[in-house]
């Protein structure tokens, strides 16, 4: 059986001969292995058999890149949002934010969103054609990316400031989350027009944080969850299920994931309190789960508490289908190569129908 189809049959809640596999490792942590033992010239990806590769246009205002500083340990950036972000150079931890280009709705509304319209020039036709094609030709699950709703809109206003704006400024945040909508949207329509083949989508927005919801199930209701029922539909017009990447504490936004016709949340973080089994066992038949498996137990050099992790988990949520696997969170470079190579052992292992 194909990568592609094991991909499809997990979101459809059915049986495969195994559970697909995919996973992120930070660049740091690809660093880290290629001292250790992963061969030059082979990512991740191909060496460990992940099973998704993803594409997607540049979705941003399209500001010039602009580097303000750098040193031996940072850069600075001025980045396609507008904003000035510093990065270590690895780019391994979270950036620290130093500016943001939306002060108010009157920036947004002349700087930011007369820059936000669909446009050709937004996607790599080139080598972006050749990689989808060498990756549908390995079988792999072909996927539209894009980030959408709060968590994008986050790089255009200060989070206190956008907070803010989801309770006193409402018509100013739906007008954000649909503009940037309506673009994702389009952008789709352009790559599949111009010769991608999407087997499905993957959208990012974190709406967590470790001890819940970074704003409440009432308002996520009223601005964003009409948002995302229009991306889900556009979605499925198009044949192509729906996986959305939310980080934190997000359980109590599940029904409406159901509702707007998400078919799998990822990444489940366990320190978060996204229990895979429970999960699994509240919701498995109305959603698919990706992750949950938490990646702090990959660092430990006893290999039980990771193996154990596993099988407990892996074992209740491949049940009937509808469960990937991937880490809780990305790969961090604490994480050794062959540890990660062990982890990837036992999930085949374990993974098996």
């Amino acid at each position: 059986m194909i990568s592609r189809e094991r991909f499809r049959l997990a979101l459809q809640h059915k049986e495969a001969d195994r559970i697909p596999i995919h996973d992120s490792p930070w660049q740091a942590t690809v660093d880290r292995w290629r001292s250790e033992g992963l061969p030059s010239g082979i990512s991740p990806s191909d060496y460990f058999g992940y099973e998704l590769a993803g594409f997607g246009a540049d979705t941003s205002p399209r500001f010039p890149v602009e580097v303000l500083y750098e040193d031996e340990e940072y850069i600075v950036e001025r980045n396609t949002y507008g904003g000035v972000r510093k990065n270590h150079r690895d780019y391994s931890t979270t950036p620290m934010i130093i500016d943001y280009p939306c002060k108010n709705r009157r920036d947004w509304e002349e700087k930011i969103k007369p820059r936000l319209v669909a446009s050709d020039y937004r996607v790599d036709w080139v080598s972006g054609l050749q990689s989808f094609h060498r990756e549908r030709s390995r079988g792999r699950f072909i996927t539209y990316n894009a980030a959408v709703g709060y968590d994008k809109i986050q790089n255009y206003v200060a989070t206190v400031q956008l907070l803010k704006a989801i309770i006193m400024e409402p018509d100013w945040v739906t007008d954000m989350y649909w503009t940037d909508a309506k673009l994702v949207m389009e952008m789709c329509e352009r790559m599949i027009k111009g010769g991608f083949k999407f087997d499905g989508a993957f959208l990012f927005c974190d709406l967590g944080y470790r001890r819940g919801l970074l704003f409440s199930p009432k308002h996520f209701e009223e601005q964003l969850h009409p948002v995302f029922k229009e991306l889900c539909r556009f979605f499925h017009s198009h044949g192509m299920p729906v996986i959305l990447h939310s980080c934190g504490r997000v359980k109590d936004l599940i029904p409406y994931f159901i509702e707007e016709g998400i078919d799998c949340i990822q990444p489940l973080e366990v320190k978060a309190g996204m229990d895979l089994i429970e999960l699994k066992e509240e919701y498995g038949d109305k959603i698919s789960f990706m992750g949950g498996i938490d990646v702090r137990l990959m660092a430990i050099e006893d290999p039980k508490p990771i193996e154990q992790e596993i099988k407990e988990k892996i074992t209740v949520a491949k049940e009937g289908g509808g469960y990937i696997y991937h880490s809780d969170h990305s790969v961090p470079k604490n994480v050794s190569f062959q540890q990660y190579k062990r982890v990837i052992e036992l999930v085949k292992k374990y993974g098996q129908y």
